[in-house]
């Protein structure tokens, strides 16, 4: 049997079958073009789907079901996406309509991106084997998924796992969300530009030599979220602040969550992980000073999330397993 993953993102929609064994077996990609309608963004879903089968030379009775992440809050009760900020579902019946278009039986399932991604994780990626485990994404922003007893946690109203909307410095930097010192705004890519560049003006104002600078070639639009870590393992002084400062609001987050949730694996995605075992190794021993389990309490391990761009295909495919 096969199943359909559908990760429809603001910019594209990539869809792929996976086999019960968790692989991507075949994919497939298109533009969203988010200004359209809801329809039309399904239509192209529902195109994919059929492309998809198409091109693996198999039969739609082969197709187990279908799995969309998205954006925002999906209630999966009733296959509704009540809202995505970047797309235009607002209360929309996905389940429905897309079973439609596709004029089959076939069953399908949504979920939040986040918790479509952390459901991979569990079953085939870096927490794969895990009772509870928790993925953190460090991109745009911080995303979340958790994993309860192999179960998705998403709250009574499909809103859970915020995990990037909890405060970490009262008063702190203006949130999107409407809060100020969200761990979001401290520990995103977003966040990490946004600190290199404030050291940055702050040696410019101090007269203070720094190779990012050199790097960005004076322009502080083309700081990246590579580019303090670039400097740190250059020897840059400045660099390693910036690291610094940036692996202590990180620490916090975390510490948050392990003692919350005492997960066996929490995994971290999205592009800052790209440091790879380098991160994990800033962050382990901070980390674990300051957990509450001690004393021979069996801790959580923190990894590197391993299923990358392809985690939410799979995580919406094995929603239907």
């Amino acid at each position: 049997m096969y199943y359909i993953g559908i990760d429809l993102g603001g910019t594209n929609i990539a869809a792929g079958i996976v086999d019960e064994n968790y692989k991507i077996v075949r994919k497939a990609s298109t533009p969203t073009n988010a200004e359209r309608s809801a329809d039309e963004i399904t239509a192209d879903i529902a195109a994919l789907c059929k492309r998809l089968v198409e091109e693996e030379g198999i039969t739609v009775d082969q197709i187990g079901s279908i799995g969309i992440a998205t954006p925002g809050t999906a209630n999966c009760d009733t296959g509704e996406i009540i809202y995505a900020n970047n797309l235009p579902f607002r209360h929309y019946p996905m389940q429905q309509k897309l079973s439609e278009m596709l004029g089959s039986a076939k069953r399908v399932y949504i979920e939040n991106d986040a918790n479509a991604a952390a459901k991979a994780e569990s079953v085939a990626g870096a927490a794969k084997g895990s009772r509870y485990s928790v993925l953190i994404t460090l991109g745009t922003g911080v995303g979340g998924g958790i994993i309860i007893d192999g179960k998705v946690y998403s709250g009574f109203n499909f809103a859970g796992a915020e995990l990037g909307h909890t405060v970490i410095v009262k008063d702190g930097r203006q949130c999107t969300c409407g809060r100020r010192g969200c761990w979001e705004t401290y520990s995103s890519a977003t966040g990490l530009i946004r600190t290199t560049r404030e050291k940055l003006e702050e040696c410019r104002k101090e007269g203070r030599e720094t190779l990012m600078e050199k790097m960005i070639g004076g322009d502080l639009d083309k700081i990246s979220g590579k580019t303090a870590f670039k400097a740190m393992r250059s020897g840059d002084e400045v660099g390693a602040e910036v690291v610094e400062e940036y692996i202590s609001y990180l620490t916090t987050g975390l510490v948050n969550i392990i003692n919350i949730f005492q997960p066996n694996v929490l995994s971290i995605g999205g592009g800052i992980s790209n440091e790879g075992d380098s991160l994990i190794e800033l962050l382990h021993d901070r980390v674990f000073a300051e957990t509450y389990s001690r004393d021979g309490t069996p801790q959580c391990e923190l990894k590197i999330a391993t299923l990358k761009n392809d985690a939410g295909i799979i995580g919406a495919a094995a929603l239907g397993m």
